[in-house]
Parts: C-alpha cells; structure tokens; sequence
C-alpha cells in the first residue's frame, strides 16, 4: 500500500506530511514517559523483522493480486503504540529514501495510513479490549486477525480518500474504492493470520513481552528477552535474504485496484515538486526496487538477497537509534533536574 508521488497533489502531500510529523512528535513525547529501556534494542530488532516482511509479497487466490503484511500491530503488541509507530515510521523512511519504495511526497500519506490507523488507533481501541480480558493463545489470534483487517481496510480507504482530494480522475471514487476495499480485506486476513502466529510464538515465550504492551507497565527488572531479540534477528535475515526470493510477482492491491480502474499501476504527474521529489530519491536510492542500479532494478537474486539483508540492517540501526536517543534525552532530563 505504499504510494507513489503520483497519486496525491502538492497540498494533500503537505497536509499528510504534517499530520504524520505531528503524530510522531506526539509518539516521541509519550516515549520518554513510556518507553521501556529493556524495550529499545527490541525496537530496532522488530523493525528489521517488518523491513524483511515487508518483502514478501504473498498471492491472494483467484485475484492475480498479492499483498505484504504492513506490521503495525505486530510491532504495536509487542512494543507498545508509540514505540511501534516510530519503528514503522522508520522502515516506510528507509524504504522510501534508499530503495525507492513509496514516494518522497506521499511519504506522509504512506506513515499515517500504515502506521496512525494501526498502531495508534486500532491497537488501543481494539486489540487491547479483546485480550485484557485474559491473554491466551486463541484471544490473541483472534485480535490479532480483527485488528489487521480493520488498520488495513482504514489505510485503503485513506488511499482512497487522498487520491479524491488530490483531484486524480484516473481513479473515479466509487470504482476504486469498490475495488480497493475487497483486496485488502483478503490480504488482511492473511497478514491477520500471520501476525497472530507470530505473536503467539513470542508469548509462549516470553509472554511478560506482550502483558507489558497491553497494561502499558515496563518488564520486570530480572526477565531476559534476549532469547526473544536473537530468533526474530535470525528471521529477519531468513526472510530477508532468503525467503523474499520466492515473494509473489503478482502486483500488490494498490496496483492491482489502479490496473483495473486506470488500466495501469504508474501514473504520471508533472510539475518542479515532484520532479525534485523524483531526483532526491534517485540520489539516495542506492537499491531501487531492491535490486543494484546496473541491472535497472531487474529483480535479480543477488540484489534482493542484499536488499533485504541491507534495509533490515538500517533500519535496526535507525529503529533502535531513535529508541536510545529518546531515553538518552530523558535521562539527561531527569539528570539536570
């Protein structure tokens, strides 16, 4: 669901782009009461797990459409809304500035429909309702699929919206939205389903990891997640240098909702912004489309084992970075008074 500079205009850019800037200024002032310093490594490790996921591309039967899960309340769960939200921001960042994936000026549209509806809505509003009432392996699958389907059906919806008031007639309202709502229901029971097995493993065990998220209290002092930390790293470089290989050629929903309206999945738009928006990323974008420049982005095995491997390690640094620089500015805080 990563959009192109193409599908919204100069002013709906803008406005997206505040509201995401405000939503993580927002996320980072809650993190330096909220964050758990035992959390932080684990924001850069869950970080590279999304980026690596993010690849693989699975089919959705009987559609010739595929979809990715978009990871918000995995990571939600497992570190709490704020934290989640700027570990998301910082993946859908590193995709968009080294591997061309989403566009610089939908960028804010990209964050808040990937990351507002699922890590600070639906997380608190629904997935917490269903399992405070007792964490147990089926009540967490059960919010786990519930609660993916809803962020993702509001982020298509989101799309849709932005790309109305972006006045983009290629993509008349009820058409789009008749098409981009089905697909990404079918997809989010799939990244429901996925997210639930996932996060069942992590509670069996260490199932102190998702009551600290869901009652907003900091882990005991003498529990280790290291465990934890070192077998979602390996899946993370399992799934990113190996796995993404096998990721589905069918186009995502996006593409595939805009192929059956527009009869193509690239719009074009013209203008000084988007071409300076077009020429940084071309700058920056050492992997363009996960793969090396010299193949022109051909999807070659070797570029996008190096992708993966590559962008999980980024954003673990940046992920986790921005966990240790909001503790360190706290500490320094509580220090000087």
């Amino acid at each position: 669901m990563h959009m192109a500079d193409a599908l919204v205009s100069p002013a709906v850019g803008g406005i997206m782009l505040a509201a995401s800037a405000g939503a993580i200024a927002y996320s980072a002032y809650k993190c330096k009461d909220d964050l758990d310093e035992k959390k932080i490594p684990l924001m850069g490790v869950m970080g590279a797990v999304i980026f690596a996921g993010q690849m693989i591309n699975f089919t959705i039967p009987g559609t010739g459409s595929s979809g990715h899960i978009g990871g918000g309340i995995l990571l939600a769960a497992l570190l709490g809304p704020f934290p989640a939200f700027l570990t998301l921001t910082a993946v859908l960042l590193i995709q968009a500035l080294f591997f061309a994936d989403g566009g610089l000026l939908a960028l804010g549209a990209n964050i808040w429909n990937m990351g507002f509806y699922a890590c600070l809505l639906v997380y608190p509003f629904v997935f917490k309702p269903i399992v405070k009432r007792g964490l147990t392996p089926s009540r967490i699958t059960v919010a786990a699929i519930v609660s993916v389907v809803l962020a993702l059906s509001l982020g298509a919806f989101s799309v849709v919206l932005e790309t109305l008031a972006s006045g983009i007639t290629e993509l008349p309202f009820m058409t789009f939205v008749g098409l981009m709502i089905p697909i990404h229901l079918a997809i989010g029971l799939v990244e429901g389903i996925v997210t639930g097995g996932i996060l069942v493993f992590v509670y069996k065990m260490r199932p102190e990891l998702l009551e600290s998220s869901v009652e907003n209290t900091k882990l005991p002092k003498n529990i280790s997640i290291k465990k934890v930390m070192g077998t979602l790293l390996i899946f993370a470089v399992v799934v990113g240098g190996g796995l993404s290989l096998f990721a589905s050629a069918n186009p995502d929903g996006l593409e595939w909702a805009m192929e059956n309206v527009a009869g193509t999945a690239e719009l074009e738009a013209d203008g000084d912004i988007y071409s300076s928006a077009g020429s940084i990323q071309e700058s920056t974008a050492f992997l363009p489309d996960y793969g090396f420049k010299s193949t022109d982005g051909d999807g070659s095995a070797a570029g996008t084992s190096v992708s993966g491997i590559v962008g999980a390690g980024i954003t673990l640094i940046l992920a986790g970075g921005t966990g240790y620089l909001i503790y360190a500015i706290k500490r320094k805080k509580e220090k000087a008074s």
